[in-house]
C-alpha cells in the first residue's frame, strides 16, 4: 500500500489527489480549446494553482502536442522581472535545448542574449535571456513572436496577475493586451487573488484588457464532494472519519481549501480511527500552536485600532454590517471613520477578506488564534 500522504499542502502530483473541480476544469478546458482566454479569480490558498495544474493534465491527456506553461508573477515589480520568468518558463521547453537551437534562438532575438545555465537543483538546462532595461518592451514582443512563429498550440497560465499593475512603466497592461490579441496558437489563463483588482482590470470599460477574456470564480469545493474524497483516502489506510466530523472541519475553516487540506494531512499523518471532534481540535491546537510565534509577529505590528478590529471579525466569523452601530458597539470600537481606516489597512495587507458574505479574517488558523487569544 502507497503510504504517501495524499492530502497535499503544495503543489500537483495528478487527478489523484485533486479533489473534484470537474466543472471548473471542464469548463477551462472548454474556454482555451475554443480560442478564448480565461480570467481565473479566488482568494489565495482556495486551489487556483491546483486547477491550473489540473486543466494543463486534461489538456494533455486529449492532446499531448499542447504546450503548457505556468509563471506566478507575484514576487516580480517590474517588467523586467516578468519577462525573466516568461522567458524560462518558455525558451527550453518549446523546442530541445542544444547549441544548433541556441544559435537560431539568438538570430531571433535581436534585443538580448539567451544564454544557457543550469539548474542547480535539478541539473537540467535552462535558458536566460540577458535583458536590457531600455529594450526590455521589444524583448516582450519578441518572446511573443517567437511563440507565434512556432506555430505550436500553447497554453500560459500567469498566476497573480494583478502584480502587474503595481509595475513602476506604465503602460504595461495595454502592452501585454496589445501582443497577445494577434497570438492565434497561444491561449492565456490569467490568475490572481486580488478579486477587486482583478474585476478592475478585466471588466473596466477604462482598461486594456476590458471583455478580452471569459471570467470565472472560484469558490469552496462542494462539501459533500470534499467528504468523499477525504473519506476515501482516509480510508486507504485504514482510518474512518464520520461525516459530521468532516463537517467540523469544512465549517470551522469556511471551506476554504488550503487550511482543510492541512488538517487533512495531519489526521493522516497521526492515523487515529475513528477520527473524532476532539481529534480534531486537537490537531487544530498542534497547527496553530506551531503557527503562534508568526501570528503574534503579525499581531504585534499592528495598531491598537487594528488589532481590535481584528480581533472583533475574528469573534465574530463573519460580519456583513462592519460599519453598523450594533457591531460597533458589541466589541467597543471606535467611530466609523476609525473602523474604516483600519480595515482599509488589514484588507489592503490581506488580514482580513471582502467575501461576497461579507468581512472574514483571511487566514483561517490566524482566526482561530484571535479567539482564543480574545477567551484568554
Amino acid at each position: 500500500m502507497d503510504d504517501k500522504n495524499p492530502f497535499l499542502i503544495y503543489g500537483y502530483q495528478g487527478p489523484e489527489y485533486f479533489c473534484d473541480r470537474e466543472d471548473e476544469t471542464n469548463a477551462l478546458c472548454s474556454a482555451l480549446t475554443n480560442g478564448r482566454n480565461v480570467t481565473l479569480m479566488s482568494t489565495r490558498r482556495m486551489g487556483k494553482t491546483g486547477l491550473i495544474f489540473n486543466t494543463f493534465h486534461q489538456l494533455n491527456e486529449k492532446e499531448p502536442s499542447i504546450k503548457c506553461f505556468y509563471i506566478d508573477i507575484f514576487s516580480t515589480n517590474s517588467l523586467k522581472g516578468f519577462i525573466q520568468l516568461l522567458a524560462q518558463a518558455i525558451l527550453g521547453q518549446l523546442d530541445t535545448i542544444s547549441e544548433k537551437w541556441l544559435n537560431r534562438l539568438s538570430e531571433f532575438f535581436k534585443s538580448c542574449r539567451p544564454k544557457i545555465a543550469t539548474d542547480p537543483f535539478s541539473g537540467t538546462p535552462t535558458v536566460t535571456l540577458d535583458i536590457q532595461p531600455d529594450q526590455a518592451e521589444t524583448t516582450l514582443k519578441e518572446i511573443f513572436a517567437y511563440l507565434t512563429h512556432s506555430g505550436k498550440e500553447c497554453v500560459i497560465a500567469i498566476d497573480e496577475f494583478q502584480q502587474i499593475s503595481e509595475y513602476p512603466e506604465k503602460g504595461t497592461e495595454a502592452l501585454i493586451r496589445s501582443y497577445i490579441q494577434f497570438m492565434p496558437n497561444v491561449h492565456f489563463i490569467f490568475s490572481g487573488s486580488k478579486r477587486h483588482i482583478m474585476n478592475e482590470m478585466f471588466s473596466s470599460p477604462k482598461r486594456p484588457f476590458y471583455q478580452s477574456t471569459q471570467k470565472m470564480n472560484i469558490d469552496s469545493i462542494d462539501q459533500k464532494k470534499y467528504y468523499q474524497f477525504a473519506a476515501a483516502h482516509l480510508k486507504s489506510k485504514g482510518i474512518t472519519m464520520p461525516e459530521e466530523v468532516f463537517s467540523k472541519i469544512y465549517s470551522s475553516l469556511y471551506g476554504h481549501t488550503w487550511y482543510i487540506q492541512r488538517v487533512l494531512n495531519k489526521i493522516y499523518e497521526i492515523g487515529q480511527s475513528p477520527v473524532s471532534e476532539a481529534n480534531v481540535d486537537e490537531v487544530m491546537r498542534m497547527i496553530i500552536n506551531e503557527e503562534e510565534y508568526n501570528f503574534q509577529k503579525l499581531y504585534s505590528m499592528l495598531t491598537a485600532n487594528q488589532q481590535q478590529l481584528l480581533q472583533a471579525v475574528a469573534a465574530e466569523g463573519t460580519v456583513k454590517a462592519i460599519n453598523s452601530s450594533e457591531f460597533i458597539q458589541k466589541y467597543q470600537l471606535k467611530a466609523t471613520s476609525s473602523v474604516n481606516r483600519a480595515l482599509a489597512y488589514l484588507l489592503d495587507n490581506e488580514f482580513i477578506l471582502d467575501n461576497l458574505d461579507g468581512y472574514q479574517v483571511y487566514d483561517r488558523f490566524m482566526a482561530l488564534w484571535l479567539r482564543n487569544k480574545r477567551l484568554g
